[in-house]
């Protein structure tokens, strides 16, 4: 039986995979797992009669208003008390749960995903993504339920009180606001909300810590989320900037926790870039913990280069922010992130924060009276060319001696300028062949070369 969380939590296509009974269920089985720490914790929880909280916000999505419906109720029912937000982004519901002291947020969002998708993302008390531990122990209470066992529920008084929490959206933007370590102001700004969740959080943040802002993608209608714009739809931005004469344009995914970039001319600024500019300020600051960094393996070999040039250390990890986190948390380090645009600064919040980011990036632009152009060119981005291999057989990937062969004959040919990296898929019969080099006909050739001998030994 195939797990229901994947990489960042529970997604499908809303009404059919997933369904208004399944985010019933899981929140049910997510109050029960998640508020018995809260009851086990000490004498003192164990004597406290208050019923437990939860913060539960979604983005605009038409399918998050019945799944938001059907979450809410199943919480309540379980005597959790609902503090309903609304539409915010992934990283204000996690803000919010930590910063109220609830014992759990639950957000509706399927982040950069296509309209018809949906999500849900549970966090634990103090705005954390949830350890597999617990996902597991959700999903096996949920599946054991919906198997025919009946819950134990509270009634009269013991049900959950639901209420609509319009306060949020102050107190995340002023939170935003307050851990700027500079204004904004005299910087022209365009920012390219996704239509998503981060609509009016991020315009007004940027308003508030003084920007003059120009707006795209912030007239969500439920349908038009993602829909040509946004990170993964930059070329909207890009014109706007240009066509404003603005200092820089940053754009959000759905749920608004990644961040990218476009310097005044209409050129990309990538996570690896962002990551770049953010840790030499932080480092300058005195604010980069071990003068230490945390970025997946598929970040450019360029910004491996500049943070070593700069005396900054990086550590790497598997793909994914979850990793990332896992990683800073274990080492203690205060930033980390990714290519796609996921950046997390720790001493301000507990994931990626696009808003946050774009944020810090444009106060460092205002501190230092440089475009972003030259900051970002603090790390040159080495051409990367991947390939996707199907139909092979991913498991062989560093045991096949041919293809083991091919791959260090690959790497003393790029030397140090180039580097080689075989993924196979978390969820597909396929292997990824990443080639970076100098030169992108180089890497091109190279990355052709390896694609060959994947499909020829493990196909």
């Amino acid at each position: 039986m195939a797990r229901l969380f994947g990489t960042d939590g529970v997604r499908g296509v809303a009404n059919a995979g997933l369904t208004a009974e399944l985010a019933l269920g899981l929140s049910v089985a997510a109050a029960h797992v998640l508020t018995e720490a809260k009851a086990g914790a000490s004498a003192e929880a164990a004597q406290d009669t208050t019923r437990p909280v939860a913060v539960v916000g979604r983005d605009p999505r038409a399918s998050g208003e019945f799944l938001e419906a059907a979450v809410v109720a199943g919480l309540a029912s379980a005597g959790v008390d609902v503090l309903r937000v609304g539409v915010l982004p992934t990283p204000a519901v996690a803000y919010l749960t930590g910063s109220l002291g609830a014992d759990l947020g639950v957000m509706l969002s399927a982040s950069h995903n296509p309209m018809p998708d949906n999500g849900i993302k549970f966090f634990a008390r103090g705005g954390h993504k949830l350890a597999d531990e617990l996902e597991d122990r959700i999903e096996a209470l949920y599946r054991e339920h919906a198997g025919g066992q009946a819950w134990e529920r509270p009634l009269g008084a013991g049900v959950g009180r639901v209420r609509d929490y319009d306060e949020g959206f102050d107190n995340y933007v002023a939170h935003l606001v307050g851990v700027l370590p500079n204004r904004l102001d005299g910087l022209k700004v365009v920012i390219d909300g996704a239509h998503g969740a981060a609509a009016r959080v991020s315009p007004e943040a940027f308003a508030r810590a003084g920007a003059d802002v120009v707006t795209i993608g912030t007239d969500p209608d439920g349908l038009n989320i993602n829909d040509d714009c946004g990170s993964t739809h930059l070329d909207g931005l890009r014109e706007a900037v240009v066509r404003s004469g603005a200092d820089l344009g940053v754009a959000h995914d759905g749920d608004a926790d990644r961040c990218l970039a476009v310097d005044a001319d209409g050129h990309e600024v990538d996570g690896d870039q962002i990551l770049a500019v953010l840790a030499l300020a932080m480092k300058e600051a005195g604010q980069l913990r071990k003068d230490t960094v945390v970025a997946t393996v598929m970040s450019n070999l360029g910004f491996k280069l500049a943070m070593e040039r700069e005396g900054v250390e990086l550590a790497r990890t598997a793909v994914g922010d979850r990793y990332v986190l896992e990683e800073m948390k274990h080492g203690g380090f205060s930033l980390g992130g990714e290519q796609s645009g996921h950046v997390i600064v720790l001493d301000h919040a507990t994931t990626g924060d696009g808003t946050l980011t774009g944020l810090m990036l444009a106060a460092r632009v205002a501190a230092t009276d440089r475009s972003l152009a030259e900051l970002a060119g603090v790390m040159e981005r080495l051409p990367q060319v991947l390939v996707n291999v199907s139909d092979v057989d991913k498991s062989r990937v560093e045991s096949a001696s041919e293809l083991v062969s091919a791959v260090a004959e690959a790497e003393r040919e790029l030397g140090e300028t180039g580097r080689v990296l075989l993924r196979p898929s978390g969820t597909e019969p396929l292997v990824r062949v990443m080639v970076e080099a100098a030169d992108i006909e180089h890497a091109r050739a190279v990355a052709g070369r390896l694609a060959d001998v994947v499909k020829r030994a493990l196909g």
